[in-house]
């Protein structure tokens, strides 16, 4: 399973960090994340209030889940945007 985190605060952390232990995830991407994340997952430099960047991201890489950490990018839509492209998130919507 394929999971991109958004988010760069402790909460993000601890949620890549448990997800890592997992066995069914076998690659996690955070984006903006921070240097604690490099060594459980693939950073990318898109910052969690980038909606449009985001949602480029997974219809690139095409995660199985995304998980959205930050209040900023779920009262921006980010869920709402991700659920209209078919892309599965944890996270309420806007």
């Amino acid at each position: 399973m394929k999971i991109l985190v958004v988010g760069s605060g402790g909460r993000e952390h601890a949620l890549t960090w448990k997800l890592a232990k997992s066995e069914i995830v076998s690659e996690i991407t955070c984006t903006p994340g921070n240097p604690g994340m490099t060594y459980l997952a693939d950073i990318t430099d898109i910052a969690a209030e980038d909606v449009v960047g985001i949602v480029d991201l997974a219809m690139d890489t095409r995660p199985d889940l995304v998980v959205v950490g930050p209040e900023a990018p779920l009262v921006d839509g980010l869920t709402d945007e991700l659920g209209a492209h078919n892309i599965s998130t944890f996270g309420p919507s806007s």
